[in-house]
C-alpha cells in the first residue's frame, strides 16, 4: 500500500473542501471496500478524508411521510431500525443478506452506494479492465464470466454491481442527496448509477468531489409488503448470483401495485419496469408472474457461461411474488 494522508472531517463543508483541494483524495466511511481496494492497488488515493464523525448518522421521518437515512448510518443500524423493518422490510432483509455482522457494524449507507464491482479482472491490477483503466479492454467477455451481467451490459464491460442494499433502494424509488462546493443536490436512484455503455469507469452520476449526505425513501405503502431474496453459491455470506427485491399489493386477487428490482444481473441494480407494467391489473398468480419475468428477461443477452441466470431470475421472481401473494390472501 502506498503512503497516503489522513484527515478527519468534522463538518460537511470542510469535508467537501478537502476533497476539492485534492482530486486524488477519497472519502472514507467504514472502509470495508475502499481499504481492500487500496491494498490491491486498485485505489491509490493521496489522502483519506474520514467522514464517520459527520452529523449524518440519523434516520428520521420526512414531512411527506417517508424516511431520510443519513449517509454515515451503519448497515447494522439501518437493518435494525423499527421504521425500516416495519415500512420497508425488504431493505432490512437486503442489508442482513449482504455481509456478516462485523462488516455491517462498520459499513455505511453512503459507502454501500459507492462500492465497486467484485469482478476478478477489476480487482487484479495485472489484468486489463475498462472499469479500472479506460480503453484497456474487458477480458471477462471471453474469459471467466459465469457471474457477470445478462442485462444492460456492453462490449466494454460485463461486470455486475455487488450491492444488496441498492437493489431494495431501486425498488423503492429512493433519492440520493449529496453536497458539493456549489451547494446541495439530489439524484433519484434511477439516475444515480450510470449504464456501462462506453464509459464503464464512470459508475455514478455524482458530480466530481460530491459527498453523499443521505438517502430518502418516499412514502410507499406497498413497500410494507415486500421481500428480498438472494441466491448465492454458498450459504454463508457471499455476493449474489441473482437477487430480487419485490413489493406487492394484491386486492381481490388482482395486482393493485408492484415494485420489482433485480440484483447481480447488470452493472447497476436493475429496476424491472417492463415486468411491473405487465403485472399491473393482472391476476396475482404464478402464470402471470412467470409471464412478467419473461417479458423483462426478453432483453437479456447472456454470455456463453452465464445463461443460467435467465432461468434463475425467472424462477426467483415467480417464487418471491407467489409468496407475497399468498401472504396477502391470508
Amino acid at each position: 500500500m502506498r503512503e497516503f494522508g489522513y484527515h478527519r472531517a468534522h463538518d460537511v463543508a470542510g469535508a467537501v473542501a478537502l476533497l476539492g483541494a485534492d482530486p486524488d483524495a477519497r472519502f472514507l466511511g467504514g472502509g470495508t471496500n475502499l481499504v481492500d481496494l487500496m491494498k490491491t492497488g486498485v485505489e491509490r488515493p493521496t489522502r483519506l478524508v474520514d467522514v464517520r464523525e459527520l452529523p449524518l448518522d440519523g434516520i428520521e421521518p420526512t414531512e411527506d411521510g417517508g424516511l431520510r437515512i443519513g449517509a454515515t448510518v451503519t448497515n447494522s443500524d439501518l437493518a435494525a431500525h423499527p421504521e425500516v423493518r416495519r415500512r420497508y422490510p425488504a431493505l432490512t432483509q437486503a442489508v442482513l443478506a449482504g455481509a456478516s455482522g462485523q462488516l455491517r457494524n462498520m459499513a455505511t449507507v453512503g459507502g454501500n452506494l459507492l462500492q465497486r464491482t467484485r469482478c476478478g479482472y477489476f480487482t487484479d491490477v495485472s489484468q486489463p479492465c475498462n472499469k479500472r483503466v479506460p480503453g484497456s479492454g474487458c477480458p471477462a467477455v471471453q474469459g471467466v464470466h459465469h457471474n457477470h451481467a445478462i442485462l444492460g451490459a456492453s462490449e466494454h464491460c460485463v461486470a455486475v454491481h455487488p450491492s444488496d442494499m441498492g437493489v431494495a433502494l431501486a425498488a423503492f424509488d429512493a433519492v440520493v442527496t449529496y453536497e458539493t462546493a456549489g451547494g446541495p443536490g439530489r439524484l433519484p436512484r434511477a439516475d444515480f448509477y450510470l449504464p456501462a455503455g462506453a464509459t464503464p469507469h464512470r459508475g455514478t452520476a455524482l458530480p466530481a468531489g460530491a459527498l453523499i449526505t443521505g438517502v430518502t425513501l418516499p412514502p410507499l405503502p406497498v413497500a410494507a409488503h415486500s421481500r428480498y431474496r438472494k441466491v448465492r453459491e454458498r450459504a454463508s455470506y457471499a455476493f449474489a448470483i441473482g437477487s430480487v427485491a419485490a413489493a406487492l399489493d394484491v386486492r381481490d386477487g388482482v395486482v393493485h401495485d408492484v415494485r420489482l428490482a433485480f440484483g447481480a444481473v447488470a452493472s447497476r441494480p436493475w429496476r424491472a419496469r417492463t415486468a411491473e407494467q405487465a403485472l399491473a391489473g393482472a391476476p396475482a398468480d404464478a402464470d402471470t408472474f412467470a409471464a412478467a419475468a419473461d417479458a423483462e428477461l426478453a432483453a437479456a443477452k447472456p454470455l456463453p457461461d452465464n445463461g443460467y441466470k435467465v432461468t434463475l431470475m425467472r424462477n426467483l421472481v415467480v417464487a418471491v411474488l407467489t409468496e407475497l401473494a399468498e401472504e396477502a390472501a391470508r
